[in-house]
């Protein structure tokens, strides 16, 4: 791709990157004129759902969110049972689109989530967030409902890191993916990227016609594969960043971020014309390799599997119409 000069990215960071708190609930209401679907693949995520779960029904009482469906990787620590409790629709990753086999990763659960909604405008949210609040999750789809010329936002976010011993968080030292392989990618590779602060960021929100043209990596390639080809589908300006304050959440070993770092680097090689032929992950001091998901799934459109208005038309596509269609009625809290 051609590189891009400093003063037009300034230009883009100034008017594409958007703050949480510029979005209240009341703007969201008064904008909002598409429905809106909530995708959260979770894996063993019991103890971090609810309070991400109970703002979604705030969100959703109030009539802003639609749908919110949790897509569950068969965990054994309830996380079903307590989705389900706080008022989510569940469904087990395997039983959606069962003919493509056991799901591979977080992308294939993205991706079965979404056959499985039918929201015009779709967010994911990563179901092991700590500490967020209203704001951060009314935030990440506050640029897209008030500003319909965007088509895909990506969350940005402090990303500290809390040592394993204890001790105060230390700033700016999570997202080591992000820093060390997808960073340098990207500005190497995609520079017309190069402002997004969180490329890797598992807070999205997107209109369905343009998630529905695109493929999806399988495994934790899905955010750098879905940023890169949405920038050639939409091009620049129909993406956008919103600032969300800070996000916490699980660290992996350095040695399991090898094989998260490879996925990345696997769907980055293979939308820049390379031919990545990826095997098994060897790691000579592991006692066999480590297989990683770098599988691709078709655009849901070309398999005749879309959920919205399912005529074909490219984003963004016809007037949207709204609904009162709400996947928290009857839900306990």
């Amino acid at each position: 791709m051609q590189g891009m000069e400093a003063p037009l990215l300034d230009d883009w960071l100034a008017r594409r990157t958007y703050d949480a708190a510029d979005f209240p609930l009341d703007r969201l209401l008064d904008a909002k004129r598409q429905t809106i679907s909530v995708i959260l693949p979770a894996k063993e995520c019991a103890a971090t759902l609810p309070p991400l779960l109970d703002h979604l029904a705030e969100l959703s009482d109030a009539g802003l969110v639609d749908e919110v469906l949790v897509v569950d990787a068969d965990s054994e620590d309830g996380t079903a049972d307590v989705a389900a409790d706080h008022g989510a629709r569940v469904a087990q990753e395997d039983d959606l689109l069962p003919e493509y086999g056991p799901a591979l990763g977080k992308g294939d659960a993205m991706w079965r989530g979404l056959s499985a909604t039918s929201g015009e405008i779709v967010a994911f949210l990563d179901a092991d967030s700590t500490g967020v609040g209203l704001e951060f999750v009314a935030g990440v789809l506050g640029p897209i409902v008030c500003h319909p010329e965007l088509a895909l936002v990506k969350g940005a976010f402090a990303r500290p890191f809390a040592p394993d011993g204890g001790g105060p968080p230390l700033p700016d030292e999570g997202g080591r993916v992000t820093e060390l392989t997808a960073r340098p990618l990207i500005n190497l590779h995609v520079p017309e990227l190069a402002g997004f602060e969180q490329p890797l960021a598992g807070e999205i929100a997107a209109r369905r016609s343009l998630l529905e043209s695109l493929p999806f990596p399988a495994g934790y390639g899905v955010e750098i594969g879905m940023l890169i080809d949405a920038l050639r589908a939409v091009g620049l300006d129909a993406l956008a960043q919103v600032r969300l304050g800070a996000r916490q959440n699980r660290h992996q070993s350095l040695r399991a971020l090898g094989a998260m770092a490879y996925a990345v680097l696997v769907a980055a090689e293979r939308r820049l014309g390379r031919d990545p032929r990826p095997g098994p992950y060897v790691q000579p001091f592991a006692d066999e390799p480590h297989r990683v998901a770098v599988e691709e799934r078709p655009p849901l459109r070309t398999i005749g599997r879309v959920a919205g208005r399912g005529d074909g038309a490219p984003w963004p596509g016809s007037p949207p119409t709204a609904t009162d269609r709400s996947s928290f009625a009857g839900r306990s809290r």
